[in-house]
């Protein structure tokens, strides 16, 4: 547990719980946490992450490839990128009005139900709390083996104004008491659990609370004719490299064709594709014995499942062409579906996704993305990328469609002269 700028053991948990409330309206009542600050202490910690330092830390507390992930996404978090989304999510919401004046204020307190899915999340979104003013409240999640509390410690070492913004509770899904209490305390509850982690929120959530949710996410690629070969390169890199993990990882290679002989060869060209990655991507005998464990698993359900779905088994990898086309996960670790889904049925297949879908990876003639992009635009997709671009951190891009530092602030309105 992470409170008043120490680590601290569970044990303390109901101490800290009892007296929360008292200092969330302290800092509420104090004078606002400035943006800059936070600029300030994000600059610092990056400028750490460049030199090496923390790479102790990160080898300490976080899964291998971590230190691969956050130099990926390390653009986002430079200075000048974060003030740029601060201007382009924030800048139109304050200023000179005919009545007066608005002003952006922070919703108060969020409460951060955060996802395991990736090492450093939990982090990012307290960043984004941070940015927005709030005093942040993060739920960790059960993957979390201590770089969430580290990252907090060191933030705080940075910018000691940042300690009262900043509580981290390992505390069980199943603790409903505790979960309540900390719910009770909350202006905005965010979660990025999935449809049974937001139900069980709703009920915990008080009246009054604004519930902001980044569920989970479905995420597909689409392929147009013929596609080249470094087009199915990338696409299959990213498939083995996010293991289906990611909201915008691949799940169902969908091919533009109502021909079930053409999605066969489709699979049969793209397989020796799948496999030169998977065997790249699993180097060690680990991780390649891992692959072969996950693929052997795809195929025995194949067998079991006796559904006419056509198998095609790799190297550490697999591909399934089955006959409907219903957008579904994905066997994880390299085993990817394809289906079959001609341009006039896209949107009807993919309507019964409305509100989960994320990103298309799209493979087609230049001739076509235009017209392909605002087809998948209009049947619900947020992202339109290039197949390996599909779990990039593309710059001052939205989130699953929205800004999100503007679901944690409220404009105040001023009247003049009154």
């Amino acid at each position: 547990m992470f409170a008043n700028g120490a680590l601290l053991p569970d044990s303390r948990l109901p101490q800290v719980l009892s007296g929360l409330e008292e200092e969330i309206t302290k800092i509420l009542g104090g004078p606002p946490l400035e943006a800059e600050t936070v600029l300030d202490a994000l600059a610092a910690l990056g400028e750490e992450l460049d030199s090496g330092a923390l790479d102790g830390l990160i080898a300490q507390y976080a899964p291998p490839g971590t230190r691969e992930e956050l130099d990926r996404v390390r653009p986002r978090f430079s200075r000048a990128a974060l003030e740029e989304r601060l201007d382009l999510e924030l800048g139109g919401l304050y200023g000179p009005r005919p009545f007066g004046r608005s002003e952006i204020r922070p919703l108060g307190a969020l409460l951060h139900i955060a996802p395991g899915n990736m090492a450093g999340l939990p982090a990012f979104t307290a960043a984004e709390g941070l940015l927005t003013g709030n005093v942040n409240l993060v739920k960790l999640p059960h993957g979390d083996k201590g770089l969430t509390l580290a990252i907090f410690q060191k933030l705080t070492e940075l910018e000691p104004r940042l300690t009262p913004y900043l509580y981290a509770f390992d505390i069980p899904s199943g603790d409903t008491a505790s979960l309540r209490r900390l719910t009770a305390l909350a202006d905005g509850i965010v979660t990025w659990g999935g449809d049974g982690a937001v139900t069980a929120l709703r009920k915990l959530a008080p009246p009054g609370a604004k519930l902001i949710e980044w569920g989970h996410r479905l995420s597909f690629a689409y392929v147009s004719r013929e596609a080249s070969q470094d087009d199915l390169t990338a696409l299959a890199d990213h498939i083995v490299s996010t293991g289906g993990l990611l909201c915008s990882s691949c799940q169902v290679v969908y091919v533009d064709t109502d021909c079930l002989s053409v999605a066969e060869r489709f699979c049969k060209r793209f397989l020796p594709v799948l496999e030169k990655a998977a065997a790249s991507c699993h180097s060690s005998p680990g991780q390649a014995a891992q692959a072969a464990l996950y693929a052997r698993e795809t195929a025995l359900e194949q067998i079991v499942d006796r559904s006419g779905d056509l198998f095609f088994p790799g190297q550490g990898c697999s591909l399934t062409l089955r006959r409907d086309y219903e957008l579904e996960l994905s066997h994880l670790h390299g085993n990817v579906l394809v289906k079959r889904l001609p341009q006039d049925r896209l949107i009807s297949a993919l309507r019964p996704c409305r509100g989960r879908l994320q990103t298309a990876g799209l493979i087609c003639p230049d001739s076509e993305r235009e017209g392909l992009s605002a087809l998948l635009a209009r049947a619900g997709v947020n992202r339109v990328t290039a197949p390996g671009h599909m779990s990039d951190s593309l710059p001052l891009e939205a989130h699953d469609g929205e800004y999100p530092l503007r679901r944690y602030v409220r404009v105040v309105d001023v009247e003049n002269n009154f």
